[in-house]
């Protein structure tokens, strides 16, 4: 029977070519988008599309009833990939800021995770991957936000693993170091409404290098790969009897799992401050 799959975040990016990837692979793909008009280029691109907003209860909810819908009731496996950042100097970051993404970043998240979990328990079987990244295991300097949400989705998802072990239900992180994708262009917007840069004592600092970061092109970052990298790690999980706990991508995500494992702090402090 062909295997269903739900995946968020699918615009651009990660989301974009996992749906596409699955697809090729024969997995009847549901590819999620906060906007309509993103999900209208998808369904003109052969994809299954129909909103899903993270912050938003009611379209969780909505998109949750209209994936069991047209498949009957079953839902073989769920990709949490859609988030978002907010750069700035964490002593800058209002509370604001941090609640709205939380709100995406990790509690739609969630939410999302606890409304398929009946339907795989039911069923007899499914598989949850959520997408962390290399920020979920060390932070860096101006991604306060970002690494904060990622740290707490971390934790979350071993805990959700471990007390799924009695369950028929597996559960897994992806670990993704630098990939193609628009997160910086995305995260602009936010970086605007909430960070008062000009009033921030470290205003010097925001123009030599985040300002940079953000508004500059700068070509592909070093290690960086192709989304599809990730959608090669995603197909492994998913087929595999007993899939791993983590898949780390890009030689970054490994390099920083060792030295995190084995790098005394004020060491690993002393790499990542030059990051």
């Amino acid at each position: 029977m062909t295997r269903t799959i739900l995946i968020t975040g699918c615009s651009s990016g990660i989301g974009y070519d996992a749906a596409h990837g699955l697809k090729r692979a024969g997995w009847r793909v549901f590819a999620t988008c906060r906007s309509e008009a993103d999900c209208e280029r998808l369904r003109g691109e052969g994809l299954e599309s129909f909103p899903l907003d993270y912050a938003d209860e009611a379209s969780i909810d909505s998109a949750v009833a209209e994936t069991l819908r047209r498949t009957g009731g079953t839902l073989d496996a769920l990709f949490n990939n859609g988030a978002f950042g907010c750069p700035g100097a964490t002593e800058d970051l209002p509370r604001g800021a941090l609640r709205e993404i939380f709100e995406t970043n990790l509690f739609g998240v969630h939410d999302l995770t606890r409304r398929v979990i009946p339907v795989m328990r039911a069923q007899g079987r499914g598989t949850i991957v959520n997408c962390s990244s290399v920020l979920g295991l060390v932070g860096i300097r101006w991604r306060g936000a970002y690494v904060a949400t990622k740290f707490a989705m971390e934790g979350l998802t071993d805990v959700l693993r471990l007390e799924m072990r009695d369950t028929p239900i597996h559960v897994v992180l992806m670990i993704p170091g630098p990939v193609t994708s628009k997160i910086r262009v995305n995260s602009i917007p936010h970086f605007e409404r909430w960070i008062d840069w000009r009033g921030s004592p470290r205003r010097a600092q925001y123009e030599a290098t985040l300002l940079k970061r953000l508004y500059e092109s700068r070509g592909p970052d070093p290690f960086e790969l192709p989304a599809s990298a990730v959608t090669t790690k995603l197909l492994r999980a998913l087929d595999a009897r007993r899939p791993k706990p983590r898949y780390y991508i890009t030689t970054p995500a490994y390099f920083t799992a060792f030295i995190r494992r084995f790098l005394p702090v004020a060491m690993l402090d002393w790499i990542t401050a030059r990051t």
